[in-house]
C-alpha cells in the first residue's frame, strides 16, 4: 500500500503532515512512502532527510496522487480554494487523512463524498484515553496557547517579569487567559514562565485546579455552569443571557489586565464574544488582546482574522494559524498523531474499517460516495446511512486499497 504525503497548498501553512523520523514506522508496516518535493521544506525538513528515512520523493503532484492514502496537514474544507484543484485528483476507494474542518464547511465534505473518497478528519478524534496519540487539536492548540503569549509578549509596551533594578523596581505585566482548553493552560504555563501575574477563567469550574497547579489565579464567577462541558470534553456553547452575565462579571478583570489571550472556540460555531468594544475602551493605553478564536469570528468584538488592529490605544490581535509560526515542532506532533492513526487502521498492510471503533466512528467522514458522519448530515440537511448500509461500500474501499497495494 502506498501512502503519499503532499505539499501544503493553504497560504501561509508551512507544516507538513510527515517528518522523516516517523517514515521507519510506516516502512516497517509494510506502507510504501511517497513525499512530494519540498513537502517539509517550509518546516525545516529537506528531501533528503525524507529519502534517508526511506521514502520516494516525487516531483508530479498528480502522480502522488496515485496512492491509496493521502496524508495532509489541511484537506479540503480546512483549505477551501486551493483545496479544489486536487478534487479532480483523487479516485474512488482512495484514503485521505487530515483536518477538514467538517461542521464548519460540511459541503467540501459532500464534494470528496462525491469523489468516492474514504474521508478521515483529524479534528474529530474523541477525547478517550486511547485516542490522545492522536489528538491534532490538542496538540496544535498546545502550540498555539504558547506562541500567543510570545507574540502578547512582543507587542506589549512592557516587560513581562517583575526586575528589581538600581533604575526602581519594575511590576510585572498582568495576563489574563478567558478559557482553560489545552490552549488556554499552555498559554499560562509560558506567560508565568515569562514572569507574568497571570489569572485565568473558564465556564467549567472543574479546571480552577489546573489553573491554580500552573500558579495562576482562578478567576471565579458566580455563575451555572453545570452544563457548559460536552461528554467528549469540549466546552459548549452558551446561550447569549448565560455571555451577558458573564461578560458583565468579566470587564473588571479586563480592565486591570496588560495582556488578554481568549481561546474560547465552539467546534463548527461562531465564536462567543467575550470581549467587547466598551471592555477595550476600558483598558490602559498599551494593552494587547491576542484572540486564538479569530478564523471562528473572534471572541473579541474588534478582531479582525489575520489583522492587528488598534482601538483606544489597544492592540487586537487575530491570527488564525499559530501552529505554522512554530512549523517545525507543530509539524513532529502532527505527523505523529497522524501516524498513530493511520496505524490505527492499518491491519496486514491495508486498511481496515472497524465501524464498531469510536476512533474510526467519529472521524470517518465520507465512505463508499456518501457522506455517513451523523453531525455532517445534519449540517447538510440529508439524512444519514442507515446501520449497516454502508457496510458495502466499506468492504469496497477495503478490496480497492488491497488490490492497488498488490499490484504495487
Amino acid at each position: 500500500m502506498i501512502v503519499a504525503v503532499t505539499r501544503e497548498s493553504f497560504p501561509g501553512e508551512n507544516r507538513v503532515a510527515l517528518v522523516p523520523a516517523l517514515v521507519p514506522a510506516l516502512v516497517t508496516a509494510g506502507l510504501e512512502v511517497r513525499v512530494e518535493s519540498s513537502a517539509g521544506a517550509a518546516a525545516g525538513f529537506p528531501d533528503e532527510k525524507y529519502t534517508d528515512a526511506g521514502a520516494k520523493v516525487v516531483a508530479d503532484r498528480r502522480e502522488l496522487f496515485a496512492a491509496d492514502v493521502i496524508l495532509q496537514v489541511r484537506a479540503a474544507g480546512a483549505n477551501p480554494r486551493a483545496g479544489r484543484a486536487d478534487l479532480d485528483r483523487f479516485r474512488r476507494g482512495q484514503t485521505v487523512i487530515g483536518m477538514s474542518d467538517p461542521l464548519g464547511e460540511p459541503e467540501a465534505v459532500r464534494q470528496i463524498a462525491d469523489c468516492g473518497v474514504t474521508l478521515f478528519a483529524m479534528e474529530m478524534v474523541p477525547r478517550i484515553t486511547r485516542a490522545q496519540s492522536m489528538d491534532v487539536l490538542s496538540s496544535m492548540a498546545t502550540v498555539a496557547g504558547y506562541r500567543a503569549v510570545l507574540l502578547a509578549a512582543g507587542t506589549l509596551p512592557k516587560m513581562f517579569p517583575m526586575l528589581m533594578t538600581a533604575a526602581g523596581t519594575i511590576t510585572p505585566a498582568k495576563v489574563f487567559i478567558m478559557g482553560v482548553g489545552v490552549a488556554g493552560l499552555q498559554a499560562i504555563a509560558t506567560a508565568r514562565r515569562l514572569g507574568a501575574v497571570v489569572s485565568a477563567n473558564d465556564i467549567r469550574p472543574a479546571v480552577a485546579e489546573q489553573v491554580e497547579s500552573l500558579g495562576a489565579k482562578f478567576v471565579q464567577l458566580e455563575l451555572d455552569t453545570a452544563a457548559a462541558e460536552d461528554k467528549g470534553g469540549y466546552a459548549k456553547e452558551m446561550g447569549e443571557e448565560f455571555l451577558q452575565k458573564q461578560r458583565e462579571l468579566i470587564a473588571r478583570v479586563v480592565a486591570e489586565s496588560d495582556v488578554v489571550i481568549t481561546t474560547a472556540a465552539i467546534p463548527g460555531k461562531k465564536a462567543p464574544t467575550l470581549v467587547t468594544a466598551e471592555m477595550v475602551a476600558g483598558m490602559a493605553p498599551g494593552a494587547v488582546i491576542v484572540d486564538l478564536a479569530a478564523e471562528r469570528g473572534g471572541n473579541c468584538e474588534l478582531t479582525r482574522p489575520d489583522e492587528t488592529i488598534v482601538s483606544d490605544g489597544v492592540s487586537i490581535l487575530g491570527p488564525t494559524n499559530l501552529p505554522s509560526e512554530v512549523p517545525y515542532h507543530a509539524s513532529q506532533m502532527f505527523a505523529k498523531n497522524i501516524t498513530t492513526f493511520l496505524l490505527h487502521l492499518v491491519d496486514d498492510g491495508t486498511v481496515k474499517l472497524d465501524l464498531e471503533d469510536e476512533i474510526v466512528r467519529d472521524t470517518l467522514m465520507t465512505l463508499g460516495g456518501k457522506v455517513v458522519n451523523p453531525r455532517v448530515c445534519e449540517l447538510l440537511g440529508i439524512e444519514p446511512p442507515a446501520d449497516g448500509s454502508d457496510e458495502g461500500a466499506s468492504t469496497e474501499a477495503e478490496e480497492n486499497t488491497k488490490s492497488q497495494g498488490e499490484q504495487t
